[in-house]
Formats: C-alpha cells, sequence, structure tokens
C-alpha cells in the first residue's frame, strides 16, 4: 500500500497485519525509508533481533517512536534524513572542525630540532 511505503509525519497511524515477528521485520525493512521504529514485546530475545535487523536511524523497545532524545545520536538510514546524526555527541563531531594548536609562552624562540646539533 502507498501509506506504507511513504515518509508520513503527522497524525496518522496505518496497522499492517503480519503473522511473526520475520515478517514484521520484513515489513519494516520493506521501505525505501528507515528513520525510527519500535517494537512491543515481552520477549528480550525477539526485541533484540528486531534491533538487530531493523534497518532504522533508531528503534524503541516497548515505547513509541516519539522522536529524537536530544542526549542520542539522530538521524535515519536509506532515504530519509541527511546521512548523519543530529543530536548527540555525535552532532558535536559533526557540526565542529578539529585544530590542533601548540602554544610556547617560554617567550624564547625555539631551535628547530634538526638545529639541536
Amino acid at each position: 500500500m502507498r501509506i506504507a511505503q511513504e515518509e508520513i509525519f503527522g497524525p496518522v497511524l496505518s496497522i499492517l497485519t503480519v503473522s511473526s515477528l520475520k515478517e514484521a521485520i520484513w515489513a519494516a525493512n520493506n521501505s525505501k525509508y528507515g528513520l525510527s521504529s519500535a517494537i512491543y514485546t515481552g520477549n528480550v530475545g525477539n526485541a533484540f533481533k528486531a534491533i538487530e535487523k531493523i534497518d532504522a536511524g533508531i528503534t524503541y523497545v516497548n515505547a513509541p517512536t516519539i522522536g529524537a532524545e536530544v542526549h542520542l545520536p539522530f538521524g535515519g538510514v536509506k532515504g530519509t534524513g541527511n546521512g548523519f546524526r543530529e543530536a548527540g555527541a555525535d552532532a558535536v563531531r559533526e557540526f565542529s572542525e578539529v585544530k590542533a594548536v601548540y602554544i610556547d609562552y617560554s617567550g624564547r624562540l625555539q631551535k628547530a630540532q634538526i638545529d639541536s646539533e
């Protein structure tokens, strides 16, 4: 169905009926998008299998896909997002440029190591 193939942001609920965890993972991955996913289960093994197999930038277990958590990396895979994680420590790295700096406070001109002989 079209609703299962588009990235919709809004008050929309679609329900797809599946008969197994394997089929649910296939349905979740059968999209060109992969921003956020969720699984509700009392079986921790199923939860970890879904975490491993679902192609999404974030997977919630027993919680709704409410959006970004400021302390966690947030972004999608496949055709969603912009290719990097926009929150958490990853965002600091993404939006920063590393620069090495050396400051000599001695007030004296230092000789190069090759001039020390």
